[in-house]
């Protein structure tokens, strides 16, 4: 800028350390991961027809829990990727690309948040510390390190720990993993992640190439990318079903949510020329049908669950 005729430079602000802290254990997807856990908490409360009060403590360390170990994952995961994220635009941001955070400290913070995170679930629940760390170790072990930079199926892998909340929520309350309903809720969060990641991945082409990762769209191209998706839309469709072995609202809901998503893919591959315009109206309602879907099991779980109270 200009000033009396002299040019002064304006020095940059500096980011507060609250969100150089927020952006190096994702909030984000902090956030976004609760919502399915505690979907997978309700949904084990209506099961069992528990009393909601007695849990009351439970669900809170729950959350704690799964926040610390979530946060752990993501900051494990910029460590590992800061060479990757320096290249793509939408994370040269991150703190640990520009130097705001230190490797180091990223990895004592990595370290106590998954410390305190498995010990906090431990006092909800031996069987949800246990899923947390296995969710932990699924993310920075088969899907960062091992497979991300080297297959098209990374997002396969990836969705295995992206599905671990609503089971840690289940766990919470229940030891049986085996009920159709967490195992349709595991299933569609993990087939869920492929549809909705490869949006992602078309919409950041660019990003994706220029880092070397071979996202679907990147690797294989645009006509292999919309047959894989509606596959794993119609096993969202079948999985639906299961939700019916404790509730055919939830079962219709899940149902007529996956069928209007495969329609969407169709109808709008075949009349937009534009890939990306197609790509982002599937990213969108990818975040519409799980808004809905967990929102829809919450309500439903809870009203139940204190109805029988009254």
């Amino acid at each position: 800028m200009q000033e009396n005729g002299k040019t002064t430079i304006e020095p940059q602000l500096q980011p507060k350390m609250t969100e150089v802290l927020a952006q190096t254990v994702k909030t984000g997807i902090i956030k976004s991961n609760l919502i399915p856990m505690w979907a997978g908490l309700a949904l084990a409360l209506y099961h069992t027809q528990a009393n909601i009060m007695d849990y009351i403590v439970s669900i809170i360390l729950a959350t704690i829990g799964s926040a610390a170990v979530i946060g752990s994952a993501g900051a494990f995961n910029n460590i590992y990727d800061r060479d990757i994220d320096a290249i793509m635009p939408r994370t040269q941001s991150r703190p640990t690309v520009t130097g705001q955070m230190p490797v180091k400290t990223t990895a004592i913070l990595a370290i106590v948040l998954l410390i305190v995170g498995v010990l906090t679930l431990y006092f909800a629940s031996p069987l949800a510390a246990f899923l947390g760390f296995l969710g932990v170790f699924l993310y920075v072990g088969p899907y960062t390190i091992w497979t991300k930079r080297y297959t098209v199926y990374n997002t396969e892998i990836g969705s295995l720990s992206g599905a671990m909340p609503p089971l840690i929520g289940w766990a919470v309350v229940s030891t049986n993993l085996t009920h159709p309903a967490i195992l349709g809720l595991f299933g569609v969060m993990v087939i869920w992640q492929m549809p909705h990641f490869y949006a992602i991945a078309i919409r950041k082409h660019a990003d994706y190439k220029a880092a070397s990762i071979p996202m679907l769209p990147v690797a294989k191209g645009m006509k292999r990318t919309y047959y894989q998706t509606n596959f794993y839309l119609i096993i969202l469709i079948l999985l639906s079903f299961l939700f019916g072995s404790l509730s055919i609202g939830i079962m219709l809901v899940a149902l007529l949510l996956s069928i209007a998503w495969l329609i969407m893919s169709i109808y709008g591959y075949h009349t937009n020329t534009d890939q990306v315009k197609w790509a982002t109206k599937m990213f969108v309602f990818s975040l519409l049908h799980m808004t809905i879907l967990f929102s829809t099991i919450i309500i439903y779980c809870l009203v139940g669950v204190i109805f029988k109270l009254y």
